[in-house]
Parts: structure tokens; C-alpha cells; sequence
């Protein structure tokens, strides 16, 4: 329903309601797992990013009310003018009063920038109409150069903070997965992440490399019908299921002592291997790669641009920039395999064109009585060389 209201002196703009179910979640991966067609996402996100605004739009929520800036300004992201394109209504609100006023569930109304609740409003915010998003993405991509120079000094940190990482310093467990001399795939929940396993899918089948998912990566490995031979990570993004197909699971722990993942696998009562080390989980998921003897590593959904790295925006991420300088060569993101890998006939596909030419054969024999004839000839011939007479 539209229902005109006043925005300004003077000036009359049309509202748009829509209407649904409240959900919940500060962490957005966390959140669009309970997201259902139609559903109002409340959540708390600093600077969408892309990856988090296309698994809204697939979880098809009508509404999202962003209790931080979606946009910060600081380096042109890309969520938000991906969610106003895709018609998802975004507001962002000034505070996250929202998460105490609304239960997870209750039915709520979202008119123009208004919360409202049994029809009372119960907070306003700000309606990032399409127009002006994409007007302020063009901007910040003029003025990338502050997030450029902050990123290039984060990135000097690290060099100085983290000559562990950089330098193979890691202390590694002997693992079960072995690694010598075969290709790794490394998968990690981010950009076109499934599109690029669905292209991979004949290269996995040919070569039989070793499978190494980062977290939430081994809910799409397992999806693509694969199983993973190492999940590395928090683990607070991989399902209990994905936990229990029987990979070996390693608990990245961080240099002040934490380990987020011990806690959870303990409880499920799954064995685990603990890895202390700076730097984010698929830093240590290649370095796990590399030091113990892969040719070649392969990376899914891994940031391979420069824009992909300030998309992600963590501080994290420049550690991640720095193991791939150090890894060289042997680094290959699945695009690039993707479009040189050219895959080999299967063996079902052979037997099954096999079979077809023996039975159009027969058919051609059968149905010619000169062949037919031929045909009887040469089997009487093959019983006597055989003895069978």
C-alpha cells in the first residue's frame, strides 16, 4: 500500500510499506541462515559488503534495517547499491534500539524510513534510495585513494607485526590430509564462491585434489556433493553436519591465546588440531597447503583484486594480501583454472557410448538378412576355434 507522507517542508514523497517478519541477527552470515521470502532483516553491519548483501538477496528478504551506516563512506562497497538494485528496501537507522524493542519473529511494518509495530512507530531511520547509492558509489570510488593509503600502511603493520606468517616461522601438527606433491583446493565463503565450484566440478572429479574449506567453504563443498578433507577455522559458520562428514578439523587460534573454535568442537565432541597463528583462517588454511608439500594450491571465493580486499574490509585482510605474495606461483585462483582446464571424458560416458554403437550394430544385423547371415557364419567359426563344438 502506498501511503503519501511529508519528508521535508514542502516537498511530498511517496512511502513504501511492506510488511513481514522480523529477524534478528548482529552477524549477518549468521543471520541469513534463518531468513526466509519475504522476511524483514534487522541487523547490525558496518559497511555491507558484497558477499553478505548477494546472500540477502537469495535469501529473498523484502526489507533490510541496518542499525549501522551501510556505507560508511570510506571505500566504495559494493552491498548496499547491490540490495537497492535488486528492489530490497534499506534503511539505515541511527542506533540499534531496534534489537531491544523487536522480538525475532513478530510481524512488523517498514513504511519509508518508519519501524512501525501493531501500528505504532517504534523508530525512524534513513531510506537509501537507489539514486542517490549509486551517486554516492561513483564518488567514493573517486576518492578511493584515503582507503588505498590506509590499506598500503596496514599492510606495512603486518609486515613488521607478523614476520611469523611471512616468514614460515608457523609451528604446524603433523596432519592426517596428505599434501605432498598434490593440488589443494582451498575454499572459502566469499565472492561467486559457488558459481566457481559448479565450474570446477569436472577439475575436482579429474585430479582429486586435496579439499581444504574455510569455515562456512565446507557448507558449499558439501553442497557441490564433495566432501572435504580439512575444515580450518572458528568454525562458527560450518553446520554440525559439515563438522561431522568426517574431515579432519583444525582449530585456528590467534596469537593472544584465543581460540573461538575449541569451545564448540569440545562440546560435539569431535577431535580437533590446534594451530596458533596471526593473520585470518585462510591465511593458515594455504600456509597448511604449502608447508606441507602441495604443488599447487587452487582458491575459491578467496579476494584476488585489490577491490575485493578493500570489499572485505578487515585489518585481517592485508595479512591475507601478504600470504599471497609469499605463496607465488604456486597460488592460482579458480578462475583461471576454470577457464584453462579443459575436463576429460568421464569413464561412464565412454562405456555408455559403447554400448549405444554395440546395440545399433546388433540392430543393423538383425534387421539385414545378408549381415544376419555373415553374422551366424562368423559365430559357428568362433565356436570352432574355441573348441565349443
Amino acid at each position: 500500500m502506498e501511503t503519501p507522507i511529508y519528508t521535508a517542508p514542502m516537498a511530498i514523497a511517496v512511502a513504501r510499506e511492506i510488511s513481514g517478519p522480523a529477524r534478528l541477527g548482529r552477524r549477518t552470515k549468521l543471520l541469513v541462515k534463518t531468513l526466509q521470502p519475504g522476511s524483514i532483516a534487522i541487523l547490525d553491519h558496518r559497511d555491507v559488503d558484497r558477499v553478505s548483501a548477494e546472500d540477502l538477496i537469495a535469501a529473498g528478504v523484502a526489507a533490510v534495517c541496518n542499525c549501522s551506516r551501510s556505507s560508511t563512506g570510506a571505500y566504495p562497497n559494493m552491498g548496499p547499491l547491490l540490495l537497492v538494485q535488486a528492489g530490497v528496501h534499506l534503511v539505515d537507522m541511527p542506533d540499534d534500539a531496534l534489537f531491544g524493542e523487536l522480538k525475532d519473529g513478530e510481524r512488523i511494518t517498514v513504511r519509508g524510513g518508519e519501524v512501525l509495530r501493531g501500528g505504532k512507530v517504534v523508530a525512524r531511520g534513513e531510506v537509501q534510495e537507489p539514486e542517490a547509492v549509486r551517486a554516492a558509489t561513483d564518488d567514493r570510488r573517486r576518492e578511493i585513494g584515503d582507503a588505498l593509503e590506509a590499506f598500503a600502511q596496514n599492510t606495512i603493520e603486518h609486515m613488521l607485526e607478523e614476520r611469523e606468517l611471512l616468514s614460515g616461522r608457523i609451528e604446524l601438527p603433523r596432519f592426517d590430509t596428505d599434501f605432498r606433491d598434490r593440488p589443494a583446493l582451498i575454499v572459502v565463503r566469499g565472492v561467486d564462491h559457488q558459481k566457481d565450484l559448479r565450474a570446477l566440478r569436472p577439475y575436482i572429479r579429474d585430479v582429486k585434489p586435496a579439499i581444504l574449506a574455510v569455515d562456512g567453504g565446507a557448507n558449499a563443498i558439501i553442497a557441490e556433493g564433495f566432501k572435504p578433507d580439512m575444515i580450518v577455522g572458528d568454525m562458527d559458520s560450518a553446520t554440525e553436519d559439515a563438522l561431522r562428514c568426517g574431515a579432519e578439523l583444525v582449530v585456528h587460534a590467534y596469537p593472544d591465546g584465543r581460540a573461538p573454535g575449541r569451545d564448540h568442537l569440545e562440546a560435539l565432541g569431535l577431535p580437533y588440531k590446534l594451530v596458533p597463528a596471526p593473520g585470518t583462517s585462510q591465511d593458515v588454511a594455504m600456509l597448511i597447503a604449502a608447508e606441507k608439500g602441495a604443488k599447487l594450491i587452487v582458491s575459491v571465493g578467496s579476494q584476488f583484486n585489490l577491490v575485493e580486499f578493500l570489499d572485505k574490509n578487515r585489518r585481517g585482510m592485508s595479512s591475507t594480501f601478504l600470504t599471497r605474495l609469499r605463496l607465488g606461483e604456486i597460488l592460482v585462483d579458480a578462475k583461471g583454472v576454470s577457464r584453462l582446464y579443459r575436463p576429460q571424458p568421464g569413464v561412464k560416458p565412454l562405456v555408455l557410448v559403447a554400448l549405444a554403437g554395440l546395440l545399433c550394430l546388433a540392430m543393423i544385423v538383425a534387421l539385414t538378412p545378408a549381415l544376419r547371415d555373415v553374422a551366424d557364419l562368423m559365430w559357428l567359426k568362433l565356436e570352432v576355434l574355441l573348441g565349443l563344438e
